[in-house]
């Protein structure tokens, strides 16, 4: 099937089963009229209330942060509180893999609890992500991926089922497969679809 085209025309349903580039969200944002700011999150949100109501969100309805707390280079600890203006950084992610352990990956539930609890420490969200973290061994459980993290969450376990292969290989399938409808989630049976693929290329 052939990705629909990204405009105002586009179903619900098609917007929310395919994968976008930030960069077509903005450019359907700019050409309505609509407010393009912020992370993937923030505009698929905005188009989704567009899609559904005809709604078009023209500010971001965020207050204004007040914290000048420096999230990119600020020495962390467990007792540092989480300041409105908090950012998931590359600071962040090691502070957090060298209190965790290598094993600590941002989900969104975690991030969704960042971003709504302002004043409480970092000390407090270790615990949250390890409350998470428990529930996801639930074989009920399902998790959801943000839509910025489908990139990297899929090249990561395609890397890590296929030692052997290249970055370049799981790229290759990745690009196979982010046009396609639905969860954009490895599975074993993308490498011979990927390279079936080429073959008929």
């Amino acid at each position: 099937m052939t990705r629909p085209k990204l405009d105002e025309n586009i179903s619900i349903e098609n917007f929310q089963n395919y994968y976008w580039l930030k960069k077509e969200l903005v450019d359907f944002c700019r050409n309505l009229g609509i407010n393009k700011s912020g992370g993937k999150i923030d505009i698929s949100y905005r188009i989704e209330q567009y899609l559904k109501t005809g709604e078009k969100i023209v500010h971001s309805g965020k207050e204004k942060s007040t914290s000048k707390f420096n999230w990119n280079s600020t020495k962390l600890d467990l007792k540092t509180l989480i300041t409105d203006n908090f950012s998931c950084t590359e600071n962040v992610r090691s502070f957090f893999k060298q209190t965790i352990g290598e094993n600590f990956k941002f989900n969104v539930p975690f991030l969704k609890w960042l971003k709504s609890n302002n004043r409480k420490t970092l000390e407090e969200a270790i615990e949250k992500w390890k409350e998470i973290n428990a529930h996801k061994k639930d074989n009920n459980f399902k998790t959801e991926i943000a839509p910025q993290f489908e990139y990297n969450t899929y090249i990561r376990e395609f890397m890590s089922d296929n030692r052997n292969l290249s970055m370049k290989d799981a790229i290759n399938c990745w690009n196979s497969k982010r046009y396609l409808s639905g969860r954009r989630k490895y599975q074993k049976e993308d490498l011979t679809n990927c390279l079936h693929k080429k073959s008929c290329d």
